[in-house]
């Protein structure tokens, strides 16, 4: 050892220490590169041989170097020595990548903690005295935000105030709207997802207390174990807000929620967008009909398990997306090209002069607002997220904005698996993870590698790799009640017929089911060709029946209703001191009913209809009196009748054949006699 010591300090001080900067540049590269490769769990046959391999150099340069720095050979310890920095070079861009592709991924989990905000909302210049009334959500309804609300109470010194709890947030701020409560609790979270409903009144609401408290983030539960080289599903939940990333104090508004299937085999994809407005029962509101948006109220698992009920389809992976970022992955891609559909809402188009206009990503008109031409086209960031907003332009509103984000989304699928961008993957990334929360661990996202690759392989042999298949749920309007005395709101019933097209399509793709075989095949030459989308079209299956409007008509026809839908019609008289009279109604008709219109009728097995009395006060002569008028009015309307008959005899001896006596008495069959 003192003979090497005493060697090396003969060497040429300047090529020693060029090997020991190469030497350490290497090693601490390689390290680098070792510690971000073991996070990357793929190709680890390859991974360990690719180490193994850079490690055998590593002490080949080492010994190799040493001997020739010693034997003074300076040109072979040059070029070792230049292959080794280009190696560690390499090493350290490898492992720098590697690195921010681990820390991106870990960034895309579900946060531990989330921060909430109960608020107390009153309606604009409400005061809160001792003498208000309260009101909050039950706790076997939504036990955090009860929790919360107690705490905000207690801060605030508001025990001694009235506290009246409700079974559902629709009964909860119909109480605010119409003054049954002086003020409501709702966290952050909620009084967004509610005013984006038709609760206008919420817009101009205001929060006169706030509490906030960090709760662990039951998300963290709903782990998926499914790998993804087999056909798995995904809900894509949308988070629309003008703010980058996902914000850890909020969830998502549930107005964008999209189930996709794909099979890694085929590479083959199915997008099912369920329209916000949907009727659907809540699977953890003890299955209410409610708006199918209104799940994100309870969380993440609400909407899941609601979706799995309504689809029989188990959801394997979740995803909610901040459509904010939607403008930052579109630049890192260089845009994307989408067919913007032509206004169809004649007003808009005549505003617009036929381009489609839309608030920028901070939600601005004026001078802000981003406009954008009809037809196939490259839109970049701000147009891209303006076109997925947009409803206002199309008589279809809500049903068209899901199918111009569905466009969105192929277009950045199809646009980020290109080769050519490669060199933007830090970019892509950040732009990626900084607005996706998911319940995808990095096991799940690297078992997705393989098919990553053949998607490459696919793109650069046949230009297309990605086969995806939208669908069209039919539907109708369904005005609704979500509570007897609630507010009449607007909301869409489907078509059993189009749900089980579109279900029978993604279990194909899922592999469940097998695909049922197109053996007929027709057109029209003089038709121009369009693809079939799956669901539409198919309008069969038994819709949702709500209960009409029986104020100010005759009791017959509630229970002729009442006969053909199975509903027990029970009839009471009503004089002008019951709460049920209604002065606006003439005496006999239906002036009340115990079931609002509007309510479905799923439960419905009686229905109590009002009548106003013939007389307020009951009098019995005056009672008498209106039958004695009775009878002389219909003696009179007798003699008018027999006197008609015997004009109608005349005429028709007078006039044969144009057949006055078999007339019916309405203007309509007397206009048609005077026409012919």
């Amino acid at each position: 050892m003192k003979v090497l010591f005493s060697k090396i300090k003969k060497v040429n001080k300047i090529f020693l220490c060029i090997y020991v900067l190469a030497f350490i540049l290497y090693a601490g590269c390689y390290v680098l590169f070792l510690k971000n490769l073991i996070g990357i769990d793929v190709e680890t046959i390859i991974r360990l041989i690719g180490a193994f391999v850079l490690l055998i150099w590593f002490i080949v340069y080492f010994i190799w170097g040493l001997v020739n720095l010693i034997l003074k050979k300076h040109i072979t310890l040059s070029i070792i020595t230049a292959i080794t920095i280009i190696l560690a070079v390499g090493l350290g861009f490898v492992g720098y990548y590697l690195g921010m592709v681990n820390s991106n991924l870990d960034n895309l989990a579900e946060k531990e903690y989330l921060t909430y905000t109960s608020n107390l909302v009153v309606l604009k210049d409400t005061k809160i005295t001792k003498d208000s009334v309260l009101g909050i959500i039950d706790s076997s309804q939504d036990n955090n935000e009860n929790e919360l609300a107690k705490e905000l109470i207690k801060q605030e010194k508001l025990d001694n105030n009235e506290l009246l709890e409700y079974s559902s947030y629709y009964d909860l701020i119909d109480a605010l709207l119409s003054k049954k409560v002086d003020g409501i609790f709702l966290t952050t979270n909620h009084l967004k997802i509610f005013t984006a409903e038709e609760f206008e009144g919420l817009k101009d609401a205001e929060i006169l207390y706030s509490y906030s408290k960090k709760l662990i983030n039951e998300d963290t539960k709903l782990v998926g174990n499914k790998s993804l080289t087999e056909p798995f599903t995904i809900l894509l939940m949308g988070v629309d807000s003008e703010a980058d990333g996902i914000d850890a104090s909020t969830s998502f508004n549930g107005d964008t929620l999209m189930l996709i299937t794909f099979n890694p085999k085929t590479l083959n994809a199915t997008m099912f967008s369920i329209p916000r407005d949907t009727y659907v029962p809540i699977a953890c509101n003890h299955n209410r009909y409610a708006k199918i948006n209104s799940s994100a109220a309870y969380g993440t698992s609400c909407v899941i398990n609601t979706i799995e009920q309504l689809t029989d389809i188990d959801i394997d992976y979740y995803v909610k997306i901040n459509f904010k970022g939607v403008v930052d992955l579109v630049e890192a891609l260089g845009g994307v090209t989408v067919d913007v559909e032509v206004p169809d809402y004649q007003s808009y188009y005549n505003t617009y002069n036929g381009r489609v206009c839309e608030q920028d990503s901070l939600r601005q008109f004026g001078n802000h607002l981003i406009c954008m031409d009809t037809g196939v086209q490259t839109l970049n960031g701000e147009q891209a997220l303006a076109y997925a907003r947009c409803r206002h332009a199309y008589l279809m509103s809500d049903i068209a904005r899901n199918k111009h984000q569905q466009q969105i989304l192929e277009a950045l699928a199809k646009k980020a698996a290109s080769p050519d961008n490669i060199g933007k993957l830090k970019e892509i990334l950040e732009a990626v993870t900084n607005n996706i929360d998911t319940n995808m661990a990095k096991k799940q996202i690297f078992s997705f590698y393989d098919v990553l690759k053949d998607m490459v392989v696919k793109t650069l042999k046949d230009g297309d790799f990605l086969t995806i298949e939208k669908t069209y749920l039919e539907y109708y309007n369904l005005p609704v009640r979500m509570s007897n005395d609630g507010l009449l709101l607007s909301a869409i019933g489907y078509y059993p017929g189009s749900l089980e097209a579109i279900v029978n399509l993604m279990k194909a793709n899922l592999e469940l089911e097998e695909k049922e075989m197109i053996k007929t095949f027709s057109f029209d030459a003089n038709e121009e060709y369009t693809k079939k989308v799956t669901g539409q079209g198919i309008t069969t299956g038994d819709r949702l029946v709500t209960m009409p409007n029986f104020v100010g008509l005759a009791v017959n026809e509630a229970e002729n209703w009442g006969l053909n839908n199975n509903v027990d019609i029970s009839v009471e008289f009503v004089d002008s001191d019951s709460e049920f009279y209604n002065p606006s109604v003439m005496p006999g008709m239906i002036a009340n009913q115990s079931v609002s219109n509007g309510m479905l009728i799923n439960n419905v097995t009686e229905l109590t209809v009002y009548v106003n009395s013939n007389s307020s006060t009951n009098n019995s002569e005056t009672n008498n009196q209106d039958n004695e008028d009775n009878n002389e009015n219909e003696d009179t309307q007798n003699d008018l009748d027999n006197s008609s008959d015997n004009m109608d005899d005349a005429l028709d001896t007078i006039f044969p054949g144009l057949g006055y006596n078999n007339q019916d008495d309405t203007n309509e069959d007397t206009n048609q006699v005077i026409v012919d």
